[in-house]
């Protein structure tokens, strides 16, 4: 039990990248749509590439979205609308009306016949006005188009035209006087028709809504069959619109089958192990090319991590409509990975995640190939991402590649540059806005997983920090050395292809643990008179060496990242405080014990801290020059530098001796410019 417990003591990083693995493959196959897969792609107007097809079952076959749309568009145009006729404006219109033409006409310069005639004309033609009812005419709809007029309970088919516009009205009275020959009695028959008529039709747009969705309920999606046995399309034959058309009907009668408990198990199982694949190939990448991420289960988990927020985000967005897929920001992976490890991490776990996504979502070909396509331009394309300019060209180019993709395989497919869906472009512009928030993302992360991106060394760069600041007033004279090791590093990392801007911030912070007790440094003496003459060798050494631990005490109380801190640990390695270890040699000989003397290390452990830990040397030692000339300083660098591989202080740090070669010639050519001698000026 106890050898058991000692296992997966030493095991247990493996066995949590395991866990790890697991959890991710049941969420990501957990929340996967369920549903047949079909095994085909299908590329219009492009050669099918298998055997010939033929129906396995009989199926109807799906309308295309134009045909769906042309049926919605002409029921549109032909849906009748419904207006309503208010009965009982008509009736109480009618009463006062007749009580108007006695008030009116009824005197003594009007014989009863007269009387009799005009009141029958006004009943008649108001009786005719309203046979069909009056209407604002709010030009909605043609007066040739027909309607439903609604009467309580019946409802009948009639011109529009039939019904009289209030803009009509008096044209219609008067051609009626006219025709009736009351031209005499023109004035008061108007006058008593305006006193009395009012609009009581009007258009009901609920009723007519409500007919129209019943009609596009109506539609068929489907138009004919495709029997069994017979043959959908054969190899080598071109994908044309109706064949297409009959291959996307078996493929959704195919994927909208109900599974069978046996059949769920069985795809279920495959799902997991085609993922289960797909996250074991990025852990053995990360394992043979990034060593130090894979033995950090911290990082492995921000990776997995992310690879499950882009699956899920997209899950979601295919949940609610799967035409917004490409509104998804899925280059935010790269981004945020490049951000924190480097390129090639960032497209291969980008390439893996798509490659996941693949399995389903629609047109899988297509839309691997934009994303991976995406991907690439998304690593090639962004550097600095701390200039807030850079992120905006990022998302433009990415932007662009997208949209000259996605038009190209419209072109192939559709063969015709109207046909092309340019909504879609819409939905590229949306997920390029999405990429924006990738800053905030980053951030996010360097809080949750400790993690340390370009925005924050900017930030730790700024020599009007409080510990930076701290340092210029407590010790001047480290304070400029630091600045000057930050620039020789910079140049170095530069010149060899490793992180400037994180050695330069390294730079800055390495001698911090020198505010302790910042006299006992040469650098910030003020006179000859050094207080090391004061106290024992032994004693001056262990105060040298302790800058080491205080600096370290010092950034973690000011919360400075470990990576940062990486570069106080280890700017001496396991170096010897020589000056000190010979004058204690010179008072006692053998009598002591030569690793109270030394750094306790760790060594550097990669190229950027190997080139501060050769500037730092470098450019402490150079003070010591009494003549800077250019032989001189050739000399010295080679001598400083080859000591350290002597003692082996790089063994550990990814660094080839080419570089080595490369940093000493940057370091000799800076401090020739630093110590070049000026022209001396007459007084």
């Amino acid at each position: 039990m106890k050898t058991f417990l000692q296992y997966l003591y030493k095991n247990q990083s493996n066995f949590y990248k395991i866990l790890l693995v697991i959890i991710t493959v049941f969420l990501i196959v957990y929340f996967f749509p369920k549903g047949y897969k079909f095994k085909y792609d299908i590329d219009k107007n492009s050669p099918w590439p298998y055997e010939d097809y033929f129906a396995p079952y009989d199926y109807s076959i799906l309308k295309s979205n134009d045909e769906l749309e042309q049926e919605q568009n002409d029921i549109r145009t032909n849906n009748i609308p419904y207006f309503d006729f208010e009965v009982d404006i008509f009736d109480k219109n009618r009463i006062s009306f007749i009580e108007d033409i006695k008030q009116i006409f009824n005197n003594d310069s009007l014989s009863n016949a007269q009387i009799n005639r005009i009141e029958k004309f006004a009943l008649e033609t108001f009786d005719e006005l309203y046979k069909f009812g009056l209407r604002v005419d709010e030009g909605q709809f043609d007066g040739s188009k027909v309607v439903f007029l609604k009467k309580g309970a019946n409802i009948q088919r009639v011109l529009l035209s039939a019904i009289l516009s209030q803009d009509d009205l008096k044209n219609f009275i008067t051609k009626k006087i006219e025709e009736n020959r009351l031209n005499d009695y023109s004035n008061e028959l108007v006058q008593l028709f305006f006193q009395n008529v009012e609009v009581n039709v009007s258009f009901n747009q609920e009723l007519t809504n409500k007919s129209l969705e019943q009609s596009l309920s109506k539609i068929s999606k489907t138009r004919g069959t495709v029997k069994k046995g017979s043959r959908i399309v054969g190899k080598g034959d071109i994908i044309d619109n109706d064949k297409f058309q009959k291959l996307v009907s078996l493929r959704a009668e195919y994927e909208s089958q109900d599974w069978d408990e046996n059949t769920f198990y069985t795809i279920t199982v495959g799902y997991v192990l085609l993922v289960s694949l797909a996250l074991i190939i990025l852990l053995l990448f990360i394992k043979k090319y990034r060593l130090d991420i894979f033995e950090d289960n911290n990082k492995v988990t921000f990776i997995f991590l992310n690879i499950l927020f882009i699956v899920g985000l997209t899950l979601l967005v295919l949940h609610l409509d799967q035409e917004l897929i490409y509104v998804v920001p899925i280059c935010v992976l790269p981004l945020a990975l490049k951000a924190f490890f480097d390129p090639r991490l960032g497209l291969f776990t980008h390439v893996i995640t798509v490659l996941i996504l693949g399995f389903i979502v629609p047109n899988s070909f297509e839309y691997m190939f934009l994303q991976i396509i995406a991907g690439i331009v998304t690593i090639l394309t962004v550097s600095e991402l701390y200039k807030r300019a850079n992120l905006f060209i990022t998302v433009f180019q990415i932007t662009v590649v997208y949209t000259f993709a996605y038009m190209a395989f419209s072109l192939i497919q559709e063969g015709s540059i109207t046909e092309i869906e340019y909504n879609e472009i819409l939905y590229f512009f949306l997920g390029g806005i999405g990429l924006l928030f990738v800053q905030p993302l980053i951030y996010t992360y360097e809080k949750v997983f400790g993690l340390l991106s370009d925005l924050s060394l900017l930030e730790l760069s700024d020599t009007n920090s409080k510990l930076l600041k701290q340092l210029s007033e407590v010790a001047p004279g480290t304070f400029h050395h630091s600045l000057n090791v930050a620039n020789l590093a910079e140049a170095s990392a530069n010149v060899i292809g490793a992180n400037a801007l994180l050695v330069r911030v390294g730079a800055l912070y390495h001698d911090i643990g020198k505010m302790q007790q910042p006299q006992y440094f040469s650098e910030n003496q003020k006179t000859t008179v050094s207080p090391h003459d004061e106290i024992d060798p032994l004693e001056s050494a262990q105060i040298i060496i302790n800058h080491r631990a205080y600096g370290i005490e010092l950034a973690k109380k000011n919360n400075l990242p470990d990576r940062i801190i990486d570069f106080i640990r280890t700017h001496h390695g396991t170096t010897t405080v020589y000056y000190f270890f010979k004058k204690q040699q010179d008072l006692y000989k053998s009598d002591f014990n030569a690793e109270d003397f030394t750094y306790p290390g760790p060594k550097p452990f990669n190229k950027e801290t190997a080139i501060l830990m050769m500037c730092d040397s470098v450019e402490a030692a150079s003070k010591s020059l009494k003549e800077p000339t250019a032989s001189n300083i050739n000399t010295f660098v080679e001598k400083i530098i080859n000591k350290q591989v002597e003692e082996n202080q790089f063994i550990n740090a990814d660094i080839t001796f080419k570089e080595i070669e490369q940093i000493k010639r940057i370091l000799k050519g800076k401090l020739k410019n630093i110590y070049h001698l000026r022209v001396e000026y007459p007084e």
